[in-house]
């Protein structure tokens, strides 16, 4: 018969999406006095699957990959979301957010981030908080679902993804 027992510790992943390089600072300023220390920070990528968010956040927009040295609980996904929030609001401009944070974790096996959109495929964690798993490792990288953003599944995100993988395996997570 199995047993109750507590998830392993998994790894947080924020995709910041921003434009102005200041806003960013700012919102890695207050992510690591929430979450502690970053030890990776990815690359600029140009977004440009959409438009959406250029009324509130201006034209040529980046995104970013950013992980945390600390374990995390992934039970406490919902409270992330809700801290990704705050400093969403904290770090906004006169139009609305200059910074657009996914929030979510990666481990081995998975990329779930946090939404506060509910979908099909989407669980309820409760708070307002649904979790999405957009990806999953498998042949040597995560492999995106039909639902993922399509940045993710481009391709654009892969090398990183995986030594953002590598940290974390190095850290002693198998």
């Amino acid at each position: 018969m199995a047993r109750p027992r507590n998830a392993e510790p998994v790894k947080l992943l924020v995709a910041a999406l921003y434009a102005r390089e200041d806003a960013l600072r700012a919102a890695v300023r207050l992510m690591e006095s929430a979450w502690g220390e970053t030890d990776y920070s990815g690359h600029d990528h140009p977004f440009d699957p959409t438009d959406y968010y250029e009324p509130e956040m201006g034209k040529n927009l980046r995104r970013r990959l950013i992980s945390f040295r600390e374990p995390f609980p992934p039970e406490r996904l919902g409270e992330a979301k809700h801290i990704s929030n705050d400093i969403e609001d904290k770090t906004a401009g006169e139009n609305g957010r200059l910074v657009n944070l996914d929030v979510g974790y990666i481990d081995l096996n998975k990329i779930v981030l946090a939404s506060f959109k509910g979908a099909g495929q989407k669980i309820y964690l409760g708070g307002g908080v649904w979790a999405d798993m957009v990806a999953r490792y498998r042949d040597g990288r995560y492999r995106p679902f039909e639902w993922t953003f399509p940045d993710f599944r481009d391709g654009r995100y892969d090398a990183e993804l995986k030594a953002i993988r590598e940290i974390f395996r190095g850290q002693g997570n198998k």
